[in-house]
């Protein structure tokens, strides 16, 4: 195991974990709570990539933007969501992020410079340069990560995005969260290249294929590459190899994925490794992991806690936030 003494600070490693175990435990809680019924539409999780968003996000400062997906709930928690409005959303309650109305793919909160997960797939990448070019406009050192799945780079939106951003140098580093499916379909029916990170090159931009499932990687990846971004020396693309534990959306079993590569992939499950780091290089103990996982349990039942004692939305509401309304007596 790499001999972190000296390289990283101890309070940057024990924040990146403490994110992992926050997005861990409200995954496995609106697991549970979608399967009881309580959750209504779609969840798609993020269970088995905690320590991307969780590392990239350690980077970044409360200014700074970030763009999601569909499996966005890590990338909020990591950007420094409030689990507690987060939960309220997925049940569908007027206290939510977004009053109940956007549900598990649809969380944004631009105060904390979440600027929206995203059911439409590549659509974030786009939304990315306008920040990025809201930033450069207003000459700031504001830098916005762009997440997004490997399916995602065959769209339209991904080649727009970079080549804008390549050529204008905006402050983007677009962050690929490669989990080798598409839904259902493997990268490798879908794409005749193993690194999704050689697609830098038509862009003159620099490409990095990282582990995702090992912090410390990605988080030296990105470190290395927002620095560039906010001295004005353009984008990167991070390609990040992982691997989603659960089906693309929960009630999906997943039959497409084979048992022995389920299996390897399991061996490499981000937190119990990220764990044995911090544990043999004597910055965190049993005992601190253990009050850990016990103050982020109490945290994710207090969220939900407030999801469950929160009213639902209003009727009315219904009118309310949306480009047109209906006036009363209107037909």
């Amino acid at each position: 195991m790499e001999k972190l003494k000296g390289k990283i600070e101890n309070t940057t490693l024990i924040d990146i974990y403490d994110k992992m175990l926050k997005i861990r435990a409200f995954e496995n809680m609106a697991k549970n709570n979608f399967a009881e019924g309580k959750i209504p539409g779609f969840v798609h999780l993020y269970i088995g990539e905690e320590a991307i968003s969780s590392a990239v996000c350690e980077n970044l400062t409360d200014t700074d933007y970030i763009t999601s997906t569909h499996r966005g709930h890590g990338h909020i928690i990591a950007k420094g969501g409030e689990l507690k409005y987060m939960t309220a959303e997925l049940f569908g309650k007027a206290t939510g992020y977004c009053k109940g109305k956007g549900g598990s793919m649809h969380i944004a909160d631009a105060t904390k410079g979440i600027l929206g997960a995203n059911g439409i797939v590549g659509a974030g990448q786009d939304i990315a340069l306008g920040a990025g070019m809201s930033a450069q406009y207003r000459g700031t050192d504001q830098v916005c990560i762009c997440f997004f799945g490997d399916d995602s780079t065959n769209q339209g939106t991904f080649h727009e995005s970079l080549n804008m951003a390549s050529v204008w140098k905006l402050p983007i580093v677009y962050i690929c969260e490669n989990n080798g499916y598409g839904i259902s379909t493997s990268q490798k029916r879908h794409q005749n290249i193993k690194d999704i990170s050689v697609r830098a090159k038509a862009y003159n931009i620099p490409g990095i294929t990282v582990d995702g499932n090992d912090a410390i990687a990605v988080y030296v990846a990105s470190k290395e590459a927002i620095e560039m971004a906010r001295k004005g020396n353009g984008p990167t693309l991070i390609e990040c190899k992982t691997y989603r534990q659960r089906g693309h959306f929960e009630g999906d079993p997943a039959p497409y994925k084979p048992k022995e590569e389920q299996e390897a992939w399991l061996k490499k499950d981000p937190i119990p490794r990220f764990e044995k780091c911090l544990m043999e290089n004597n910055i965190l103990s049993q005992d601190d992991i253990d009050g850990m996982k016990k103050s982020v349990d109490i945290q994710i039942k207090e969220a939900v806690d407030f999801a469950m004692n929160s009213p639902e939305p209003e009727l009315k509401s219904v009118f309310e936030d949306v480009y047109s309304d209906i006036e009363e007596g209107d037909e």
